[in-house]
């Protein structure tokens, strides 16, 4: 069983900076693409970044591309979400989530692809 553990939400100013990480207790990342969602109070879950096994491939929402980026250190067996140019409608409580996955390059948009998920942590953006 994986047990993904997030850090890093907080309290941040519109136009500052935050970065999530997450981290595996008991298991390795290196054989799971990995994913960034998050909740907004009222609204579905989304996603907002993936990355494949290796990191050579990602993918941003388009409401977030620029501003923030995904990436993993699978020697410190942790995946981040640098967040930049927050805005107020990054509040949210952020998940990280993990996928089994064969293939080096393959990353998933489907929550339902992941089967692994962290307790979220709370982001929010101050004006």
């Amino acid at each position: 069983q994986v047990q993904l553990v997030e850090s890093g939400g907080g309290l941040a100013q519109a136009g500052g900076s935050l970065r999530l990480s997450c981290t595996a207790a008991g298991s390795t990342l290196y054989s799971y693409t990995m994913g960034w969602f998050r909740q907004a109070p009222g609204k579905e879950r989304e996603l907002v970044a993936a990355i494949s096994r290796s990191g050579g491939d990602t993918s941003h929402a388009g409401s977030v591309a620029g501003r923030f980026q995904i990436s993993r250190y699978n020697a410190k067996n942790t995946v981040y979400l640098q967040m930049n140019s927050l805005k107020p409608e990054d509040l949210a409580v952020h998940y990280c989530a993990a996928s089994h996955s064969p293939n080096k390059g393959t990353y998933y948009w489907d929550a339902k692809e992941y089967a692994h998920w962290g307790q979220g942590t709370q982001v929010t953006v101050s004006t």
